[in-house]
Formats: C-alpha cells, sequence, structure tokens
C-alpha cells in the first residue's frame, strides 16, 4: 500500500498534481527546535537534512522510505541519479531550496521530493513541513507566521492527512503550536499521533507519563515518547544506532516509563505509522481512485483535441484550420438558432438578445419618437394658413396633411438607423463570442476576427442604405387609399368617436378624500368609470367650450393636478365650477394636457379661430391614422432587412467564403501557429493525462493482485499484526465464510532486547446457527 502511494507521488509529482490530489500522507508538524529533523533522521538512520537556527525548512520536503538491499538516495527533480554520500543530499536540499526561495529567509509551498532507500527503514511516506515560528528573523517578512502558517494548514485539513504532531517534553502540552494547529482541523484526534521528544531533558522530578498515557489530553492514536540526540551528539558525529540504543535504554530503565517501553522509543514510532499509514491508505483507496477518475475525464475532451494536433504536422495543422472554420461556422449557427449543447440559464445570449432588439427595443424606439402635441398642432396650422394663402380656406388641404406625414416618415430613420447599429453590435459580440475558443492560434483568431469584422460593417452598411431607401419608399407616395386608412376615415365621418387616451385619475375636492376612476377622452368627450373594464359609466363630460389651467402643487401632496373650467362660466360637473383632476407623475400630466389639446380643449389664455382648429385636428387625426400603418409596415420590415441583409449573409459568408479568404492570405500554415501559453498548456494537459492514467493504472495493480507490502524483518521486537492487504482474503470458520484481513508480523529496526509488544489474540469464530 505504501509503496503504491510512493509510486503515485512519483506519477503525479511528475506532471505537478501531487500539490492538489487527496493522497493519503502522514505530515510532519512542530515548532522550532522541537525535534522534527532527529525524528526523520532517526526513521532513517543517516544525517541528511539542513540544521541551523531559525526557518531551515523552508520548502515541504516529501520523504519516501523505501526499504532496499542498497542505501542511496534520489530527487524527483535529478532523475536518474544515485546519491551514496548523505552529504551530498543535504547539499542538494539546501541549494533546491535556494534555487526557488533565494538567499533569504522566504518560504514555498512547491514541496522537493526525496526517495531514501535503506535496508534499515520500513516503507514509510512523510511529508516534513517547516517549523512554526512566531517571529520574523533576519530579512523574513513580516508576515512569515501566517505564511508558514497557511502552508501547513493546506496539508493537515484534508482528510486523508495523517497529522504527526511533534512536542518537545520541556513544553507545557497546552502551549503546544504543533497540537493547537492539530485540534484546529482534527477536532477529535482522530488523525493526530502525538510525539513527545527530549524526554531525557525534563528537570528531575518531573516526567510525562500523564502525557503518554493518553490522560492529559487525549487522542485516539496516542502518544509516544522518544529520546533525540543532544546537540553535544550531533557536533560530535555521535553515531544514530548508538543513539536508538541509548533510547532504548533509557526507557527501560526510567521508573516513570518502564511499565509502558514497548511502547516508546523510534523504532515503535516507525512501526506504528507503517501500519497506520497502510490502513488509512486502504480505507482511503476508494475515495481516491473515485478522485481520479473524476479528473481524467474533465479534462479527457481537451485531451482528445490536442492528441488530434502535431504543430510539425502541415496536414494536421491543415486539418486544424478546416476544423476551426467548420467549428466557428456551427458555434455562430447555435448562437443565432438556440440549438446550442449548453443552454445559458442566466442571461440572454446570441439570437435571444437579438430577438429582444427586434421586438422589444426597436419598438420602443420607435414609441419615443412620438412628438410634442402643441408643437405638431402648431406646424399643422401654420401649414395650412400657408397653403391657402391670402385666401380664407374653407376646406381642409390634403397637401397639408401630406407634408406634416413626409416629416413624420423621414423622422423614421433616426430609430431605425439606431436599430441597425444595436443588432451590429450584439452581432459583433456574438462572433467575438465564437472567437474566443480560438485563443491557442492568435495569429488565426487575428485574421479571420479581422475578416468576420470587415464582412459584418460591409453589410451593416449595405443594410443602412437599405433601409434609407425603404423610407424613401415611403416618401414617394403616400398612399390614402390603404385599406387601414380608408377604414379610418369611414370610422371619422361614420360619428364613431376616436379614443385620444385613457388613464386613472382622482378627481379632488368632490368628496372627503381623492378617489380614483378611470378615464376615456375622445374628441366629443371625457367619461370616467368605476374600473378599467369602462363597464360601470360614472359621468359623461362634453368638452364643448372647457378649458383647462394649471393648478399649483400643495406643499404635503405629492399629486400632480390640473383642472378643467367652462369659458362661459357655467358649471362643469353638478354644483362645481371647475374639476381638478390629480395625477401620480409629471410624465402623466403632461400627456393628459397634450391629449385635452388633441380634442380641443385649450388653456384659459389661448384664443383660436374655430374653424382652424377643426382643420387642425381633422389633419392630427389622419396623421395619427396613417402614421401607425407606416409604424406598422416598419416594425415588420426592419427586422426582416437586418436577417436577410445582415445576419443571413454573415452566417454565409463564415461557412461558405472564409476559407477561401484565408487560404488567399497566402502562407495558410503560418496561422496555425500556437501561442507559447497554449503550447504550454497543451503538454501540461497532456501530462497530466498521462499522469493520472498511470496513477489509475498503479491502484488497478495492487486492486486486482492483493499484493501485500512486507517489512523488513526486526529480531529485537515481535510486533503486532500489520492491516495491509488491498484486498481481504476469505476464510471459512464453522461452515460461514467471513472475511478477516490477515497480514504478516511488522517489524522494525534490529535492535538487540526483549520481545516487549505481544501478539494480539487471534478473534473468535462465528457460532454457527
Amino acid at each position: 500500500m505504501i509503496s503504491m502511494i510512493n509510486r503515485l507521488q512519483d506519477a503525479l509529482g511528475s506532471a505537478g498534481l501531487s500539490y492538489n490530489l487527496l493522497l493519503p500522507q502522514i505530515a510532519v508538524v512542530g515548532g522550532q527546535s522541537s525535534g522534527k529533523t532527529s525524528v526523520l533522521e532517526n526513521f532513517v538512520g543517516r544525517d541528511f537534512l539542513p540544521r541551523g537556527t531559525g526557518i531551515v525548512t523552508r520548502r515541504p520536503l516529501v520523504l519516501q522510505l523505501h526499504h532496499s538491499d542498497k542505501e542511496y538516495g534520489q530527487f524527483l527533480h535529478c532523475r536518474g541519479k544515485k546519491f551514496i554520500d548523505f552529504d551530498e543530499i543535504r547539499q542538494e536540499i539546501e541549494a533546491d531550496t535556494k534555487k526557488l526561495t533565494g538567499t533569504k529567509k522566504g518560504i514555498s509551498p512547491v514541496p522537493i521530493h526525496l526517495c531514501i532507500f535503506s535496508p534499515n527503514v520500513l516503507n514509510l511516506t512523510l511529508v516534513d513541513l517547516p517549523g512554526i515560528t512566531k517571529v520574523p528573523v533576519g530579512d523574513q517578512p513580516s508576515d512569515i507566521e501566517y505564511q508558514v502558517r497557511d502552508m501547513i494548514m493546506q496539508y493537515i485539513c484534508k482528510d486523508n492527512c495523517l497529522i504527526l504532531a511533534v512536542t518537545p517534553a520541556n513544553m507545557d502540552l497546552a502551549n503546544s503550536d504543533a497540537l493547537k494547529l492539530a485540534k484546529d482541523v482534527d477536532p477529535k484526534g482522530q488523525r493526530t499521533i502525538g510525539v513527545i521528544t527530549m524526554l531525557d531533558l525534563m528537570d528531575k522530578g518531573t516526567d510525562a507519563r500523564e502525557i503518554l498515557e493518553n490522560r492529559l489530553l487525549p487522542l485516539r492514536r496516542g502518544y509516544i515518547g522518544l529520546v533525540n540526540r543532544s546537540q553535544r551528539d550531533i557536533e560530535g558525529k555521535k553515531d544514530i544506532n548508538s543513539a536508538l540504543q541509548t533510547e532504548k535504554e533509557f526507557f527501560l530503565s526510567h521508573p516513570a516509563y518502564r511499565h509502558m517501553c514497548d511502547r516508546m522509543g523510534t523504532p515503535y514510532l516507525q512501526r506504528t505509522l507503517n501500519q497506520q499509514l497502510t490502513s488509512h491508505i486502504r480505507d482511503s483507496l476508494p475515495a481516491l481512485n473515485g478522485h481520479l477518475q473524476s479528473l481524467l475525464t474533465s479534462i479527457s475532451k481537451d485531451v482528445e483535441t490536442y492528441k488530434l494536433y502535431n504543430p510539425d504536422d502541415s496536414i494536421c495543422r491543415t486539418k486544424t484550420l478546416i476544423r476551426h472554420v467548420l467549428q466557428l461556422s456551427g458555434d455562430f449557427e447555435k448562437l443565432m438558432q438556440g440549438s446550442g449543447d449548453q443552454v445559458n440559464t442566466t442571461n440572454l445570449s446570441g439570437g435571444a438578445r437579438i430577438n429582444q432588439i427586434f421586438h422589444e427595443r426597436f419598438p420602443y424606439l420607435l414609441n419615443e419618437m412620438k412628438c410634442d402635441e402643441k408643437k405638431l398642432r402648431m406646424e399643422i396650422g401654420y401649414a395650412i394658413r400657408n397653403i391657402h394663402g391670402v385666401r380664407t380656406g374653407m376646406f381642409t388641404p390634403d397637401m397639408a396633411f401630406q407634408a406634416i406625414v413626409k416629416k413624420q416618415i423621414s423622422k423614421l430613420k433616426i430609430p431605425c438607423f439606431a436599430f441597425v447599429d444595436m443588432v451590429c453590435k450584439e452581432l459583433l459580440s456574438t462572433i467575438s463570442e465564437c472567437f474566443s475558443k480560438l485563443s491557442s492560434f492568435p495569429r488565426l483568431q487575428e485574421e479571420m476576427e479581422r475578416l468576420v469584422t470587415t464582412e459584418i460593417r460591409e453589410q451593416e452598411r449595405t443594410c443602412r442604405e437599405q433601409i434609407s431607401l425603404l423610407i424613401d419608399m415611403q416618401l414617394a407616395y403616400i398612399n390614402t387609399n390603404h385599406e387601414d386608412f380608408t377604414q379610418a376615415q369611414h370610422g371619422a365621418s361614420s360619428g364613431v368617436q376616436q379614443v385620444i387616451h385613457k388613464g386613472w385619475l382622482a378627481i379632488n375636492k368632490i368628496s372627503l378624500s381623492p378617489k380614483d376612476y378611470w378615464f376615456i377622452l375622445t374628441a366629443e368627450s371625457l367619461s370616467w368609470y368605476k374600473d378599467n373594464e369602462a363597464t360601470e359609466k360614472m359621468y359623461m363630460l362634453p368638452l364643448d367650450n372647457l378649458k383647462i389651467r394649471d393648478v399649483e402643487r400643495s406643499f404635503m401632496s405629492s399629486k400632480f393636478a390640473f383642472a378643467l373650467f367652462h369659458s362661459e362660466s357655467r358649471n362643469v360637473y353638478k354644483a362645481h365650477k371647475f374639476l381638478e383632476l390629480l395625477c401620480n407623475t409629471q410624465e402623466e400630466l403632461d400627456i393628459w394636457k397634450s391629449s385635452l389639446l388633441r380634442a380641443g380643449v385649450y388653456p384659459e389664455e389661448v384664443t383660436v379661430d374655430p374653424q382652424l382648429e377643426r382643420q387642425v385636428e381633422t389633419i392630427r387625426n389622419l396623421v395619427d391614422s396613417y402614421m401607425d400603418i407606416i409604424h406598422k409596415t416598419v416594425k415588420d420590415l426592419m427586422p426582416k432587412a437586418i436577417m436577410h441583409l445582415m445576419i443571413n449573409n454573415v452566417k454565409e459568408f463564415i461557412s461558405s467564403e472564409l476559407l477561401a479568404r484565408l487560404y488567399a492570405l497566402g502562407d495558410s500554415s503560418a496561422l496555425m501557429d500556437e501561442s507559447p501559453e497554449q503550447r504550454q498548456h497543451r503538454q501540461q494537459v497532456l501530462d497530466k493525462h498521462a499522469a493520472l492514467q498511470a496513477a489509475l493504472d498503479i491502484i488497478g495493480e495492487i486492486s486486482t493482485s492483493g499484493h501485500v507490502v512486507v517489512a523488513p524483518s526486526d529480531p529485537g521486537f515481535t510486533a503486532g499484526r500489520q492491516a495491509s492487504a488491498a484486498l481481504p482474503k476469505k476464510s471459512t470458520t464453522g461452515g460461514k465464510s467471513r472475511t478477516r484481513n490477515r497480514a504478516p508480523p511488522v517489524p522494525g529496526h534490529a535492535l538487540p532486547g526483549p520481545t516487549c509488544v505481544p501478539r494480539r489474540p487471534a478473534p473468535p469464530a462465528p457460532i454457527s446457527k
């Protein structure tokens, strides 16, 4: 199991993936000078780690221990090179650390991978993390404490990480930084292993028995005590094997620890970590396999695309060019027609946005073209009087109607051209969204975008010309024989009252409080109803001799008011000389005043010619009727023109002409040069895919072979059982088949001494029914 994880570390680390994967591992956490380095060196039996003051470990060290007949070390970044001299291993760690972090005391989260092969080790994988610090020293940044804490948390917060919390015995356990960090991420202590170092340095008369018996701050996996080499021993080059013998004698002779000597010391810690990591790996294997499968699936589509492209093959370049042009055509078609594989559920896109312009924004632009009523009536009056000249006209002149209508039609060019601009803008935005997929080939993206944008601008110019022509055609002939126009005239001559305006108004000073009614204004009367269905009429007020007057808005009122009164001082409504009406906004007030002006209700200070006003009102109504026809026509024709001249032509250009235009540029092969970023990304994706596939193959080998990792023998200690078989073996007891995980004994270092660890009794056989 541990060998498998080591192989996974190597396979995934080569593609830079191991930092983000939930690989089962043991993280070594502790403060500076807590003895972490000594613990790891005792495992190996060699001095190979940098030592000194301050933060010595400035990058995570992924240490893989492999039981082997020969003794040497290998780095992942120095593949193929074997380090026989362990002093060279220390120098390489220091050199590679400086290469990434510089000569200052800064840190980096990029790990160093080191494999140690030795006959003196058990299969084990640990991650040595920088020591916890509080105060920056020398050139260290002021936030070094938080940088170290964040780096440690990146590892220990993962559920698949066992935490080896190292605390010196001469420190109060309640102040242990390692245990505090471990408790933050593992509050129940289920994956934390406590290590108490420097037990021989405690003051006389004191001991750590209560801690080691797991009674002071209980952990599910307990505590293990160690005795490290002193600084004098290290400087005196004391042999680690001698130090281990001294450690063993210390526990056997110390009265506080003699009864638990079988559960103390470096060999026991190494065996315990081997057993627990093996069991932890076995439990985490299904989730790890699923995670790797998920990652592999997420990049499989990109991998298939990248495998098809060979930058050194001209035929492959040509195929890729054609494929990207076809893909652009298909993507544009899908965005326009709304048949894409992925439907946007957050906002409108592509064809839906253009459809919104067709049927919502363009009609709104046309409605915004409604002119000032007072100004329009004045223009009609001037037109009538100028056409009559010195004569007094008895009839309404047709030429006045045509002059006003043509002027109104000419104004339609403004919203129509704005309509073209909006569609063109959305079209460019949509095609730009398609071009974003070509970022891998910047030259191709640039040329395609230039050609398509030029085509869109050309079609925009053609579309403007055609729309201008359509407006000119409307100006060329005023069709007064249009069916809808003649019906409107017939309705007016037959006495059918045309509704000029309708809406809610409140009548003031008639009752105790203003009450809202539904008002309908025609050319003859003003009526109001209880509801907007106009089912129950309250009153109908004739407009003859009515005038309108502004009402000053009171300080406390939020309404806008105007009043109607009779020019001959008669009562307007029942016993009231005037009728005061209230609106909610200034805009509503202006609309009602303009509508009343159309109906012949003028301000009190204005004197008018009744005959001229009747002619103005006639032409005004005819202009409205004819412009309604023009608006319907324009609303129908403009989207059709845009669709035909812009969208369909651009679509045809992309699918039929774009490829030929690209080849006409000359060096079409140069268009397929990848950007440096894309080249690097493509290689990273392919490496990632290969690493994930290799990792899954490794897991598959273990899952199908039932391979059992056998640790080296230890004649000094008789170890307990190790749950390490990848696939459980079946045994039959009492006629019933049951599954039992069996593994060979797990020995440790070859140290002389009595056997301290008794074998566990075998579990009882199940009782047959």
